[in-house]
């Protein structure tokens, strides 16, 4: 099938290049990595990963957790389990 649907977008600058970097390390272009989305889309019948609006209360888990608090630091899985009690 020729390829002659066009697509445009209007993205910030840097959430551009920052996105263009990673598909260039997986060796894609923009357009084939749009294409890999697209097909995900019609193959899944909507988008491929989970669309969801944070909680106030993960909001605050993400905001303690990156400044380094309320983490539990565990040797191995042996470790976790204890102190999960499990």
């Amino acid at each position: 099938m020729s390829k002659s649907a066009t697509v445009r977008v209007r993205i910030e600058p840097d959430l551009k290049e920052n996105a263009e970097a990673i598909f260039n390390r997986l060796g894609l272009n923009a357009t084939q990595a749009i294409t890999i989305f697209y097909r995900q889309v019609e193959l899944r019948g909507g988008l491929p990963f989970e669309v969801a609006v944070l909680t106030d209360r993960t909001k605050r888990a993400f905001e303690a957790t990156d400044a380094g608090g309320d983490l539990v630091i565990c040797e191995d899985g042996d470790d976790m389990f204890s102190k999960l009690g499990i």
